[in-house]
């Protein structure tokens, strides 16, 4: 899902910040390095405007003045960590539900080829087939 775009007001300083960094900067050559283009300026200032004001700042549009634009709202953290924790249960659940189907599949198997002979339980118990339907975790029988 697409989050929608928002009308955002930055302040007349924030403003004064972005316009700043577009003016082209002297500067000297020494060595290989080579100072940001003014492009890259406004590039940084924006995506600093957009951790302050919380959205995304390739998604920035022009607004209706020079103060307003729209773009779309980014992640906050607690959303984020939501989100990862939403993501991280799917992921459990779907390993807990592959798992099992592969034990029945396997169990299945298990009985086609040599009947049923229950399974280790664990602590030295051990769950046989009675065949009374039902009872065998194995089996089901």
């Amino acid at each position: 899902m697409q989050n929608p775009r928002v009308n955002y007001e930055m302040t007349e300083e924030d403003l004064n910040t972005l316009l700043d960094a577009c003016k082209p900067t002297p500067c000297m050559m020494i060595g290989s390095y080579v100072s940001p283009s003014p492009q890259e300026n406004a590039n940084r200032a924006w995506a600093s405007l957009g951790r302050k004001m919380g959205f995304d700042a390739m998604t920035v549009r022009p607004g209706r003045g020079d103060r307003f634009f729209t773009a779309v709202p980014s992640e906050t953290e607690g959303q984020k960590q939501e989100r990862l924790e939403h993501e991280a249960e799917t992921k459990r659940l779907a390993e807990i539900t592959e798992l099992r189907t592969k034990i029945i599949a396997e169990f299945a198997r298990l009985k086609e080829l040599d009947g049923c002979q229950g399974f280790e339980l664990g602590d030295g118990n051990f769950s046989g087939c009675s065949g009374t339907g039902g009872d065998c975790p194995a089996c089901g029988e």
